[in-house]
């Protein structure tokens, strides 16, 4: 959790920038599921927003408004291997969100 919003959109922004690196290793049978298709967002498109449950990160409507909290990466699969994904997520926001 984050005491500012800044460094949660420092987040969102790296993340953005290693969207096809996370979308590659998510989960097999991405593409499937992130179709664009019935709240998501498509695999091939980051995006981004507040309470937007089609976005590939979620901001909730309250971290906008107390500006600070979390934010919710809703791509990886249900078959993602959680040590890899973690890593994944860490190495990349972990020095834009400090």
């Amino acid at each position: 959790m984050r005491e500012s919003y800044p460094p949660i959109l420092a987040a969102i922004e790296a993340l953005k920038g290693k969207h096809d690196l996370h979308i590659a290793n998510y989960g097999a049978g991405i593409e499937e599921r992130l179709t664009g298709l019935h709240e998501t967002a498509s695999y091939k498109t980051f995006k981004y927003g507040v309470s937007d449950r089609g976005a590939s990160i979620r901001i909730p409507w309250q971290v906008e408004r107390d500006q600070k909290g979390y934010l919710e990466d809703r791509r990886p699969n249900a078959n993602m291997d959680p040590y890899v994904v973690t890593r994944l997520i860490l190495d990349t926001v972990g020095s834009a969100a400090s």
